[in-house]
C-alpha cells in the first residue's frame, strides 16, 4: 500500500492541499469573530391548567426533572417505582420518588408527552421543571444559538420562542431540603 501511495504522487499533493472553512482560517489568521455568551440553558414557558411556570431547558440534561411538589400539584396518577438514583456534579446523589410517564407539557399552542423523573427535593418556583434534551427532541426543536431563537415544531406548525432570558439565577441542579 506504501508503494502504491508513493507511486503516485500527484494524488499525494492533492491530498496535501486541504481548503478550510472560514472558522478555521480565521483561528490561523488570528481574525476571530466576537465570543457571544453560551445558550446552553434557556427558559420555556409552561402552561399546565393547574400549573403556570417556566422550565430549564438545558442542552447538557439528559433527563427530564420534576419536584414532588409540582407532580402533586399536578395531581398526576401514581408514580412508576424505581431504584434509580439520581447523581449530581457535585456527586450528591438523590433517591428519585419515581417516575411519571407520558405527561403532556403544553408549550404554547402545542402540548409534547415527556417522561419525568421525579425526585423530591425544593425547587425555584419560578423555575420548577428541568427540560433535557430528549424533550427538545420530541418537540423537534431548531436552535438559533446565534440569533437567540427556538423553534418548536409539530407536523407542518411551528412555534418561535426567544431564548434571550437571563438563566443564570436559575439553577439546573436539585438542592436538598
Amino acid at each position: 500500500m506504501l508503494k502504491a501511495l508513493l507511486s503516485n504522487k500527484e494524488k499525494l499533493h492533492e491530498l496535501a492541499n486541504t481548503p478550510l472553512d472560514e472558522n478555521c482560517s480565521a483561528v490561523i489568521l488570528k481574525t476571530l469573530p466576537e465570543k457571544l455568551g453560551d445558550p446552553g440553558k434557556f427558559l420555556i414557558l409552561c402552561g399546565f391548567s393547574e400549573l403556570k411556570c417556566k422550565a430549564l431547558a438545558d442542552l447538557g440534561a439528559s433527563i427530564k426533572l420534576m419536584p414532588l411538589s409540582v407532580w402533586k400539584e399536578l395531581g398526576l396518577p401514581e408514580l412508576i417505582p424505581t431504584r434509580m438514583t439520581l447523581e449530581l456534579a457535585n456527586r450528591a446523589i438523590f433517591t428519585l420518588a419515581g417516575i411519571e410517564r407520558d405527561v403532556f407539557v403544553p408549550v404554547g399552542k402545542f402540548t409534547f408527552p415527556a417522561d419525568f423523573v421525579i425526585v423530591d427535593y425544593e425547587s425555584d418556583p419560578r423555575v420548577p421543571l428541568i427540560l433535557g434534551r430528549p424533550f427538545l427532541r420530541t418537540a423537534r426543536a431548531l436552535i438559533d444559538v446565534h440569533g437567540g431563537e427556538m423553534i418548536l415544531r409539530d407536523g407542518d406548525e411551528r412555534l418561535t420562542l426567544n431564548m434571550k432570558h437571563d438563566t443564570s439565577k436559575y439553577s439546573n441542579q436539585p438542592q436538598r431540603e
